[in-house]
């Protein structure tokens, strides 16, 4: 079931306002462009989606509500998440980077990827705090359950992600692959990438912000 007009004319603009503002989700997207290109933007875009979409499944059936009861919980999914972005950053700061015009490391499969994207938004614990505190606030119980009309919403939610998202990431692989013709930017930008990663970990871990 949609919802109804004066519903969207709400949600849309607070969506919008949300997805504006680069955070975490943002962040991983345009290090991967700059890293990989275009390409390997878009897919961590897809995979961003689809670790959102999981966070909607799981705000509709109520297993968030379990992480706001359990401190615990919410401590031990965030710092998995916070590991596994500096892990991220660690290796790439290791790699033994060289400009392209002398050698080419070969790039990720577009499939690992998808799968980092979707696990760095699945193990981020305030994802699903975010969407169980946010949805709800659109809910009318006279229009039917509760939980269709999360998802309904929550769909429309990633679909502007996906529009934002996708922008950032043509942008990011534009400007990253002219800057990687440049042979100081390509000696510097596996600092920038691993930069970024380990940055976001820390700030997952002790940050309380927003989704994105």
């Amino acid at each position: 079931m949609l919802p109804d007009s004066s519903t969207l004319i709400v949600f849309v603009p607070a969506a919008l306002a949300l997805l504006l503002v680069p955070g975490p989700a943002v962040l991983y997207i345009v290090a991967r462009s700059v890293d990989q290109g275009r390409r390997a933007g878009i897919v961590s875009a897809l995979g961003i989606a689809l670790g959102t979409l999981v966070h909607i499944l799981a705000a509709a059936l109520g297993v968030s509500a379990l992480l706001m009861s359990s401190a615990l919980a919410f401590q031990a999914v965030k710092l998995l998440g916070a590991a596994y972005l500096i892990v991220l950053g660690v290796r790439k700061l290791l790699e033994r980077g060289t400009p392209r015009h002398v050698t080419q490391a070969p790039p990720q499969a577009l499939s690992r990827v998808f799968y980092q994207g979707t696990l760095v938004n699945v193990l981020n614990p305030k994802a699903a705090l975010f969407f169980f505190a946010f949805l709800p606030q659109f809910i009318d119980p006279a229009r039917g359950p509760a939980s269709v009309q999360i998802v309904v919403l929550g769909v429309i939610f990633v679909l502007m992600a996906l529009c934002s998202d996708g922008t950032y990431a043509l942008l990011a692989g534009t400007l990253g692959g002219w800057l990687r013709d440049n042979a100081a930017f390509w000696r510097g930008q596996r600092l920038f990438a691993g930069g970024v990663y380990i940055v976001l970990g820390v700030a997952t871990a002790v940050s309380g912000g927003s989704k994105k």
